[in-house]
């Protein structure tokens, strides 16, 4: 009888740790990507007058996007060095550091001055800025992802449903990016849009609350118990796993495109070519955001029903069918079709985005998983997240169309579903126990 309480006890412990864990890692990446999109946001409406005026609108459009993209370009760096911390000295240690860093640029970059008042440097210290972002939330995700995972069952279980919830962060900042900059914006020429980004110190100090009352996840306490730790994960993990760090990598490339001309360029496209208003384009990717709060954590349920890869597939040929009808959609210019075409794209793209996150990490095994997960996520930011709004102003600028745009994102869609069906799913193996000791 009193072994079965200590059972019970120990069961009811796990659980709350699993809530905890699942609390602290949506919360964290929710203020990360609110702190990232809020650039992402800014960068294409009010940076390139502010930071990079020229007489051409296009070129200092690009310019401001192109800071953007320079935070794309350091993730993989992110990923790489907080990877190596990651394996080396445990997920939660490793999840305060990126959680601070991403605090404390985002901060900064409401204090840096305008090009009137500095002329180029403040382009300069805004794209430094933009780099540390990038690094920071290049080695979030994976932190994020393991410590909602790794505290689910090792085998079966709920572990698509419980992988999500790091996903589910991204419609958060999302929906509180667009928010702060509609609320604070108008107040003030030149401290309205300031005031959101240092808000961010303080939103980081209410993560890093909540992250310090979490234990480092049973699997990591595992390698370190049975002294498994590798002095260099990073390098084995790409010397070993390079087929799914590039597959992983791949895999993102029909989702990630996509939704960065869905949240970033949608709003120049809308309103420089359409002819709405900000405020309204602004309201619309809100309630995309709103719908995904649903359906990111739902398709990751789904995908414990179905079968990740199942799923994925089905999303990403989704999403090759979506290109052709968003764009005639938001050419009508009628504004409930545009609506019904922002909107609707959101729990199109969370097929893929729902399970994503669980298909990839289970690509590894568990004392190299920090590593070669976030390398495989993070490499996409260049290959196809960074990219993504550059290439659709130089598409539309080029052939005056959107249809070159949609044959982009089809072809992006492809990528992915080719992607799915190489990467192995490893879905049924057990999550605890090295997969290169016990087979395939």
């Amino acid at each position: 009888m009193a072994e079965d309480q200590r059972l019970d006890a120990t069961d009811q412990q796990k659980r709350r740790q699993v809530v905890r864990a699942v609390i602290a890692a949506a919360v964290g990446t929710s203020i990360e990507w609110y702190d990232f999109f809020l650039y992402g946001f800014a960068a294409s409406t009010i940076f390139a007058e502010l930071f990079f005026p020229t007489s051409d609108p296009t070129t200092g459009l690009l310019l401001a996007l192109g800071t953007y993209f320079g935070g794309f370009a350091a993730r993989p760096i992110g990923a790489a060095i907080f990877g190596h911390y990651g394996d080396r000295i445990g997920r939660k240690a490793t999840l305060i550091i990126t959680l601070m860093t991403m605090g404390v640029a985002t901060a900064l970059v409401g204090l840096v001055p305008t090009y009137a008042q500095i002329g180029i440097w403040g382009g300069i210290l805004l794209t430094l800025l933009r780099l540390l972002q990038g690094i920071s939330v290049g080695g979030e995700w994976g932190g994020s992802v393991l410590l909602a995972t790794e505290w689910g069952k090792t085998r079966g279980g709920r572990r698509g449903f419980l992988g999500s919830w790091p996903q589910f962060g991204v419609p958060v900042g999302l929906v509180l990016g667009y928010l702060a900059l509609q609320v604070f914006q108008p107040l003030d020429p030149y401290w309205g849009w300031r005031i959101p980004f240092l808000l961010s110190i303080v939103m980081a100090g209410v993560g890093l609350y909540i992250r310090l009352g979490i234990l480092e996840t049973p699997v990591f306490t595992k390698v370190l118990r049975e002294n498994k730790v590798e002095r260099v994960p990073v390098r084995l993990v790409i010397v070993k796993n390079w087929r799914e760090i590039v597959l992983s990598a791949l895999l993102r490339t029909g989702q990630q495109a996509p939704f960065y001309i869905f949240t970033v360029f949608i709003l120049t496209y809308a309103t420089r070519t359409l002819g709405f208003e900000a405020s309204d384009v602004y309201l619309y990717v809100i309630v995309a955001g709103v719908v995904s709060l649903l359906t990111v954590p739902f398709w990751g349920y789904i995908s414990d029903v179905v079968g990740r890869r199942r799923l994925y597939i089905i999303g990403a040929a989704a999403m090759v069918v979506w290109s052709f009808v968003y764009w005639p959609l938001l050419d009508t210019r009628v504004p409930a079709l545009v609506f019904l075409a922002i909107v609707a794209a959101a729990p199109i793209h969370d097929i893929q985005y729902g399970p994503q996150a669980t298909f990839i990490a289970e690509s590894f095994t568990g004392r190299l998983r920090y590593s070669g997960a976030s390398l495989g996520y993070q490499l996409a930011s260049v290959t196809a997240g960074g990219p993504a709004p550059l290439i659709a102003v130089w598409l539309y600028a080029t052939y005056e169309s959107s249809f070159a745009i949609a044959v982009y994102m089809a072809i992006c869609g492809l990528i992915s579903v080719a992607a799915a069906f190489a990467l192995k799913d490893r879905a049924h193996m057990d999550y605890a126990v090295e997969y290169d000791e016990t087979g395939p």
